[in-house]
């Protein structure tokens, strides 16, 4: 146990390293080392998101520039997540949420027209013009077809983006997912108002109100196509090994990890890991007996993370992380900086002979770009699929009563 004094310490590295020697403080050194270890090994780095990190404007504080480094695979999180990601741009609505009191009067909230999400208000028209721009975006040409929630969610970044830009606004979270080609899954879509306001259209063609509306989800592409990106972790990546971090739990946290059951369990494909990083920050405790408490130990025994390394590779963090993401990403970017610094002292061979670690951290911002290789890695898979006939084959008959 190396401690130094706050005063002594140069950077929020070295403050997290050498000042949370004990308890709570040392789960948070510990997830990050394991993340400081993953990333400078080049891990491709998958993210699980649940809470309302866009109506909060968490995105904008250190999501995004966690997204920009190009160390993010891809994402899962919530509807929510992508409607609300969409209020800052609307005409006329460039800060629309403010701060109120969790204790205050939510009746005379209501009078007042203001929608509360813990300590964020806004007024009730955002929702109403959100789901105007909504209805009206998913008539366009372009939605009326079957698609998987990926693609969705990429077209609504790119008309997001245009508006952002229209409207003099900073990127939202869809519009770099979508300049990025960061894939982004949400795993119950039915669950959020995006997909509301694609169902009032469904319903008002079956009640003879619109001739046309063919914009269907669909989920089984969906999920094919995160096992296919898990599949090129593993076997085409740099590092044949996926690192993930989650935060919260719930729906995304599960989508994140069923990808290894998925294929090694269910289609029975050769060689399958599970992810051979797994760093979580979550408020639920472990005794409640929820997938959103449990540790990545108990997702060993399922097949998710990967039983040979897990002991030095992954932890479990008590907390609300929207008190820690802020300190815990500024000290990575702040490595990042550093190493780019040193590569214009020494050259980047010297570099990366002297800090290993620099290698990862410095990998191309343009990212995975994996949305844009969706096609070729969906081929790859099925072609895997269709070779392990034999075995799936002996899956399908069972005695019915």
């Amino acid at each position: 146990m190396r401690t130094k004094r706050v005063d002594e310490v140069q950077s929020l590295h070295e403050l997290i390293q050498h000042c949370l020697p004990a308890f709570g403080g040392a789960y948070f050194r510990r997830v990050y080392s394991i993340l400081d270890t993953a990333i400078g090994m080049g891990c491709p780095l998958t993210m699980a998101i649940a809470g309302p990190i866009t109506v909060s404007g968490q995105h904008q504080t250190w999501l995004i520039p966690l997204l920009e480094t190009g160390w993010i695979a891809y994402l899962s999180g919530t509807d929510a997540m992508c409607y609300h990601d969409g209020h800052r741009s609307l005409d006329g609505r460039r800060d629309p949420v403010h701060e109120v009191p969790i204790f205050g009067d939510d009746g005379a909230l209501r009078d007042e027209h203001t929608i509360r999400v813990t300590d964020m208000a806004f007024d009730e028209d955002v929702l109403l013009d959100q789901d105007r721009y909504l209805t009206a975006l998913l008539r366009e040409p372009e939605f009326q077809k079957k698609m998987t929630g990926t693609e969705l969610r990429y077209l609504l970044g790119r008309r997001f983006g245009s508006l952002e830009q229209r409207n003099g606004v900073e990127p939202g979270m869809l519009a770099v997912c979508h300049k990025m080609a960061i894939p982004f899954f949400v795993g119950a879509p039915g669950d959020g108002s995006v997909f509301l306001n694609s169902m009032k259209l469904w319903a008002m063609k079956q009640a003879g109100l619109l001739e046309n509306y063919e914009f269907e989800l669909d989920i089984h592409a969906e999920v094919f196509e995160s096992c296919a990106y898990h599949y090129w972790g593993l076997f085409e990546s740099d590092t044949k090994a996926l690192a993930t971090f989650v935060l919260g739990g719930g729906v995304p946290k599960n989508f994140n990890l069923q990808p290894e059951p998925a294929l090694g369990q269910v289609l029975g494909l050769p060689d399958v890991r599970g992810y051979h990083f797994d760093v979580q920050i979550v408020s639920s405790p472990v005794t409640d007996g929820s997938l959103s408490s449990c540790f990545p130990a108990e997702a060993v025994t399922w097949g998710k993370v990967d039983r040979n390394v897990y002991q030095q590779t992954t932890e479990s963090m008590q907390a609300d992380y929207s008190m820690l993401l802020p300190f815990l990403v500024k000290a990575l970017l702040d490595n990042r900086a550093r190493y780019e610094r040193l590569r214009e002292e020494l050259g980047e061979e010297t570099l990366f002979a002297k800090h290993p670690k620099a290698k990862g951290y410095l990998r191309p911002r343009a990212g995975y770009r994996l949305f844009e290789k969706r096609d070729e890695l969906l081929k790859k898979l099925v072609l895997a699929v269709k070779e392990n006939r034999e075995w799936l084959a002996e899956t399908l008959d069972y005695p019915l009563a």
